[in-house]
């Protein structure tokens, strides 16, 4: 299944890495986010992020509502930023153990170095599309800036961006912190294939509204490394469904964030394959059809 080169291809050249071995890289830029654009981080809950109700520890949902605020306002001045406070946050629903859930964050206010980021967190259901409003919170942020500009920096004006479709697609952010990387500070390639799995997986699990599976995955090249401090943004969409089985597209994207600069990273392509509670493969649609081709949004 071919992968069209993108109009922004720029080089591709050979790089020595750590070991000596050689690397090609394909540099593959796009512009910067947006100033107040959406910024989304999702993950999954697993029975060793509950407490013994089966239900997200609350200091584990807040410490990603930050996170996630901490990304959308660093995207947003380029700059290092510091939560100065949050105001009340209350739950209004838990999270479950095998629940997906979705951190929105959205710049709402700027100062001249301070930032107001609204976060709302939100749950899913895997199976049945059962979606809930967790809590909401607003995060204020203080800009620190370093360098010569120190003095002069201040925060650009807030423009409201496009809100993008996310109903075929997924498009989920992290952070690399060092415990994900190795010796010489670069991104182990085996979480980075675990993140775009994961992608993969809520990619699928949305599209059939079951239980899914890895099946397989092709040949993954990466093109060039991520440090550690970089956002990785993971985009699967899904490109190809059988009867039980899936085709998900997963690029990798990774972000300086100061500057803002983006490359592709990785572009896998994983067979996802929906299970009943016996893990036993089921069809995809309830009807049993099969060989849907989506188009390059992810619509069939």
């Amino acid at each position: 299944m071919g992968t069209p080169v993108p109009s922004s291809l720029r080089h591709a050249s050979a790089r020595p890495q750590a070991d000596g071995s050689a690397m090609t890289e394909i540099t593959t830029t796009e512009k910067p986010v947006q100033h107040g654009s959406t910024t989304r981080l999702i993950d999954i809950v697993f029975p060793g992020d509950t407490n013994h109700h089966g239900t997200l520890f609350g200091g584990t949902g807040l410490a990603l509502m930050d996170r996630v605020a901490f990304i959308a306002a660093t995207r947003f001045g380029r700059a290092p930023f510091v939560t100065a406070s949050c105001e009340r946050i209350d739950f209004k629903q838990p999270a479950r153990v095998g629940n997906i859930v979705e951190f929105t964050a959205i710049p709402v206010k700027a100062g001249r170095r301070s930032l107001t980021v609204e976060v709302e967190m939100a749950a899913e259901t895997i199976v049945g599309h059962q979606r809930h409003i967790c809590t909401r919170g607003i995060f204020n942020m203080v800009a620190i800036p370093e360098g010569e500009h120190a003095q002069s920096y201040a925060l650009p004006d807030l423009v409201a961006a496009d809100v993008p479709d996310t109903k075929d697609a997924v498009a989920m952010v992290e952070i690399v912190f060092p415990d994900q990387a190795n010796s010489v500070g670069r991104m182990f390639g085996g979480e980075a294939i675990a993140y775009m799995t994961k992608a993969a997986f809520v990619a699928a699990s949305r599209y059939a509204g079951k239980l899914v599976v890895l099946a397989s995955s092709e040949r993954i090249d990466f093109a060039r490394a991520i440090e550690i401090g970089e956002i990785v943004e993971a985009q699967a969409r899904v490109e190809r469904i059988g009867r039980t089985s899936m085709s998900i597209e997963t690029k990798l994207w990774s972000e300086n964030l100061l500057t803002g600069e983006r490359h592709v990273t990785a572009t896998g392509h994983f067979t996802m394959v929906a299970v009943d509670k016996d893990h036993r493969p089921i069809p995809v649609r309830d009807n049993g059809s099969a060989d849907v081709v989506c188009d390059s949004q992810g619509r069939a």
